[in-house]
Order: C-alpha cells, then sequence, then structure tokens
C-alpha cells in the first residue's frame, strides 16, 4: 500500500478535494457528515476560512469546540480522506463524535487507508498535548470498530448506539 499524509486543506488542493466530494456524492455517503451539502452548493475558498478560524475557536457555531481540518493524500496527490481533530470536547462529543472523526473517501475503503489516517491523526493529536483521544463509531460500523482497535482503541461503552473507545497516548 502507498504511503499518506495528512496536510490542512489549502487552495492549491481545490480540484483534488472536489474530486473525493464527488466521490462521496456518487456513492450516497452525504459525505459522511462532514459537510452535508452537495459540492455545487459549497463554497471551497469560505470552507478554507473557515478551517483556519476555527482552530483557533473564532467563528464556530454553538456547541462547536475549536478543530483542525485535515485531508489525507496519497503520495501521488490524489485526496484519500478526511480527519477532524477536535482540540477538546464538550457533553456532546463525550457522548458521540470523540476527538477525531474521519472518512476515507468510497473508491478507496477496504485498503487499509482507515488505519493509516486514524494514525496519523493520533500523532497530531499528541502533538496538540492530548493524553487520551475518544473515538467513537456506529455500533454497526465493523470497518471503523476494526480501524479503532487497531490503533489501541480501549472498549468503555456503548450510548445510544455509539461505540466509545479510548486510546491512551502515553502508552503509544
Amino acid at each position: 500500500m502507498n504511503k499518506i499524509n495528512l496536510y490542512n486543506p489549502e487552495l492549491s488542493h481545490k480540484n483534488e478535494i472536489l474530486d473525493m466530494i464527488s466521490d462521496f456524492e456518487r456513492n450516497a455517503s452525504a459525505m459522511d457528515g462532514f459537510f452535508g451539502k452537495s459540492k455545487n452548493d459549497w463554497d471551497y475558498e469560505n470552507w478554507l476560512e473557515t478551517m483556519r478560524f476555527a482552530e483557533v475557536g473564532l467563528g464556530i457555531p454553538d456547541g462547536f469546540v475549536p478543530y483542525i481540518q485535515y485531508v489525507s493524500f496519497d503520495t501521488q496527490g490524489r485526496a484519500i480522506g478526511f480527519l477532524n481533530l477536535r482540540l477538546r470536547l464538550n457533553d456532546n462529543l463525550m457522548k458521540c463524535g470523540g476527538h477525531i472523526g474521519y472518512s476515507i473517501r468510497p473508491s478507496e475503503r477496504r485498503k487499509g487507508w482507515g488505519k493509516k489516517q486514524l494514525q496519523l491523526g493520533l500523532n497530531q493529536a499528541q502533538t496538540k498535548g492530548i493524553k487520551r483521544v475518544l473515538v467513537t463509531c456506529k455500533e454497526d460500523n465493523e470497518a471503523s470498530r476494526r480501524i479503532i482497535l487497531s490503533n489501541g482503541g480501549q472498549y468503555e461503552n456503548t450510548i445510544a448506539h455509539t461505540q466509545r473507545y479510548w486510546i491512551d497516548m502515553e502508552n503509544s
């Protein structure tokens, strides 16, 4: 398998990211919750600005926390997935969502990218001083559960059909 890297999205990534969004749309994934709208109704440049402000906690909607949006790319420059690192948890994220949300474009699933992408996200969490990372998945999402477990996830409990796993970064 090729290597992937996480990057903050930039203007130069627009075509690759729009291609990935089309992949999500073609496969009826509804962006797996990352955008919730068609790429035709989405302003890429505005999204980039929103991401820059979100990291420092500016302009984020009520109920959100500061976060960093990453996009993973393979060595050929193809956008593979999204990863959202929340820099702290609120009550809602403690139940469902956790520190990291991630998704692999549908045409690239079942190729090992998810495991590597989460590993890279955990490395980023560690650089931000997050010592214990909460990662969640729906209880019927076997692929995500395997990805979390393969990255050291320790099951805590299930709340409203969402399984909660903690990854201790000090032992990684």
